[in-house]
């Protein structure tokens, strides 16, 4: 490799791994003069890099992005975080986004040297993901409802509820989250003049738009869409008073089952819903603290009926 192309390769990696950069520190990282720094810059602008130019303070050399994707340098570490990336997305259960990203994996692999073929080879061999069967969600869905909220603008919603009925959603979007597996949005709902949560497996089409987001209080998005998919969308509802701290209660809850919040240093507040109270019950006895039931009475109905069962247990001969 020549001194020459050398250089611009160097070049490149500097302007990849900070956004501004002046000519004199360039030239300083690189050994050589600031005219010799403009004309490298020129070199990676005829091979299609927008290395763009601002003048004044703070302002210096930095990469654009170009209407076409250029060669991208990457080191050892870099790849191997890529390649662990690409094979996660491969098993994230979006439409359309498993194949590209095996794809994406597969031009990596002929790419890269040797040593590191070898070592990505190794890290995503020992991954092995498994995935439980969920309803998938289209890539566009969740591209287009990402960059509404990069942008804050207003979107319109093909949306289908959990009783199939299907109708369009003027949404102000804040946030896109993933919890155990499944994808949701959580968004300002203009008709209803609140905040709501919204499954992204149950949208069938996305329509942003060039009107920006209202300002509003925001409250701890996290805490209220866990709110919302563990208690508000069950029949059945229930709060307990666990007698334990509550890091050793949170680990045994997932996000999708309830809500923990502390109660003192040395209880918490579970909050669970459910299509049968049954199951708020054998979790319960599974999480294996002392409890106290706070609602529904038949909660403690139906726990005190399972320990007469358990009672009645015998080792068979």
């Amino acid at each position: 490799m020549s001194e020459v192309t050398s250089r611009a390769l160097r070049l490149l990696a500097l302007l990849q791994s900070r956004t501004v950069w002046t000519g004199p520190e360039l030239a300083a990282e690189m050994g050589v003069a600031t005219r010799t720094v403009r004309r490298d810059v020129d070199r990676l602008r005829q091979l299609g890099y927008p290395v763009l130019t601002s003048a004044g303070h703070g302002g210096g050399y930095q990469l654009g992005a170009g209407r076409a994707l250029p060669p991208l340098l990457l080191s050892s570490s870099e790849a191997v975080a890529v390649a662990v990336g690409l094979r996660l997305a491969s098993a994230s259960g979006l439409d359309g986004l498993d194949e590209e990203a095996l794809r994406a994996l597969a031009a990596l692999d002929r790419i890269l040297p040797a040593p590191v073929r070898a070592e990505v080879g190794a890290v995503t061999e020992a991954m092995g993901v498994i995935t439980r069967p969920l309803t998938e969600v289209r890539s566009e869905v969740l591209m287009a409802l990402a960059s509404a909220v990069r942008d804050r603008v207003r979107v319109r919603v093909d949306y289908e509820r959990a009783d199939g009925e299907r109708g369009e959603r003027r949404l102000e979007p804040y946030r896109v989250l993933s919890m155990e597996g499944r994808w949701y949005l959580f968004a300002w709902d203009l008709e209803r003049e609140d905040w709501r949560t919204f499954r992204l497996d149950r949208m069938h089409a996305v329509h942003p738009s060039t009107f920006p987001i209202g300002e509003r209080p925001v409250p701890d998005i996290e805490a209220e869409v866990r709110e919302s998919i563990t208690v508000g969308g069950y029949p059945r509802t229930a709060m307990v008073r666990i007698v334990a701290p509550l890091e050793e209660v949170a680990p045994r809850v997932s996000a999708r089952a309830g809500t923990v919040t502390a109660d003192g240093p040395e209880a918490c507040i579970l909050r669970a819903g459910a299509e049968d109270l049954h199951w708020v019950a054998l979790h319960l006895a599974w999480i294996g603290a002392p409890i106290e039931v706070v609602e529904p009475p038949e909660l403690l109905e139906l726990i005190e009926a399972l320990g007469d069962w358990a009672s009645r247990a015998r080792r068979a001969p």
